[in-house]
């Protein structure tokens, strides 16, 4: 091509731009990379280096803005944008005795993962859940939820939401004010009853879009995996890991987020594994390190111990060793992906 046809057409491809139109010749190889190129990266936050700052935040943050005392994890990736990966949005909340938060509703989906003290509750739906450290609380799209803390000591938990997600669809809907007359009230209990027991209503109903269940208390979680551990053989990559099931359809707790519990016998050394699916840890007990291969092939390995957190996005190679036995607590966006038929994983062991 001439100099003077190759500028020329470059003028009619500028000139396209500015009526936003886009040659797709011109970027096609960046839309369709061959694997996955997460921008967000993996990274590790001590509970050593952030309890200061919540005890900081509990100081100088009122009671009226209690629901909003959160230090969100920001992955370095995404500075200004509060997300943790493309997909999820997670932070630390901190209730001190006698604080409360008015039922509120929003489009979003969240799960809370309590990760100290006890006595406090999460209202969901008009039903009360006490909480313990260890327990998983789900908090559906649109349901009325609020919580309180009647008891003499402050209580701390992993906030998980899939904000990014429908913030990118164009459908953040919120109410901050429960209706009048307030939200019709649960016996507490009941949800437990019906979906936790291993039973069902012998009745026909809906299926939930999540788990009905709402509450998974630690101490089952927990001791489901210490019976496991007693003869079963351990995962090479995850150890002994179990997923929170919706008890209506067997699937993950919520259409766009799954989260699971695992424990990493001592000494326990991981193979490599990688997965489309970002995923968020916060490790309930003991110590261990986590190694993870960035794209560009650096590596970084996170010591971890009880209440740290971290975040590896999808398709970036990873093994967990454990020091002494530890559980882990994990959440991630797999529900989606594998609706999508895009979800996949490579074992190397």
């Amino acid at each position: 091509m001439s100099g003077a046809a190759a500028a020329g057409l470059n003028g009619w491809e500028d000139g396209l731009r500015a009526r936003h139109l886009i040659p797709l010749w011109q970027v096609m190889r960046g839309m369709l990379p061959s694997e996955p190129t997460p921008p967000a990266v993996a990274h590790h936050w001590r509970a050593a280096d952030f309890n200061p700052d919540l005890e900081r935040a509990a100081r100088e943050i009122s009671a009226e803005l209690a629901e909003r005392r959160v230090l969100l994890f920001e992955n370095p990736s995404y500075p200004g944008e509060s997300r943790i990966t493309a997909t999820l949005h997670a932070g630390i909340q901190y209730l001190l005795p006698g604080e409360t938060a008015a039922p509120h509703r929003h489009a979003q989906s969240a799960l809370r993962f309590i990760l100290e003290g006890a006595g406090a509750y999460t209202e969901v739906g008009g039903e009360r859940f006490t909480m313990a450290a260890g327990d998983l609380i789900l908090t559906p799209a649109f349901a009325w939820h609020g919580h309180g803390n009647p008891g003499n000591a402050a209580v701390a938990w992993l906030d998980g939401l899939d904000l990014p997600i429908v913030r990118l669809m164009g459908t953040t809907f919120a109410e901050m004010k429960p209706p009048v007359g307030g939200v019709p009230k649960t016996p507490e209990g009941a949800a437990m009853a019906r979906f936790g027991s291993g039973m069902l209503p012998a009745e026909p109903q809906a299926i939930s879009v999540a788990s009905p269940r709402i509450h998974y208390p630690y101490v089952q979680a927990r001791g489901a995996l210490a019976q496991l551990a007693k003869g079963m053989p351990a995962d090479p990559v995850h150890g002994y890991r179990l997923a929170y099931a919706h008890p209506q359809t067997g699937g993950p707790i919520m259409p766009t987020m799954a989260a699971y519990l695992q424990l990493l016998p001592q000494g326990f050394a991981g193979g490599f594994y990688r997965t489309t699916e970002a995923l968020v840890f916060s490790v309930a007990e003991g110590e261990g390190r986590t190694t993870v291969i960035g794209l560009d092939g650096a590596e970084k390995t996170f010591t971890w111990s009880r209440h740290d957190h971290f975040v590896i996005p999808g398709w970036l190679r990873f093994r967990h060793e454990a020091n002494r036995e530890a559980v882990v607590f994990s959440f991630s966006d797999k529900p989606l992906q594998h609706t999508m038929g895009l979800w996949r994983e490579v074992r190397e062991h």
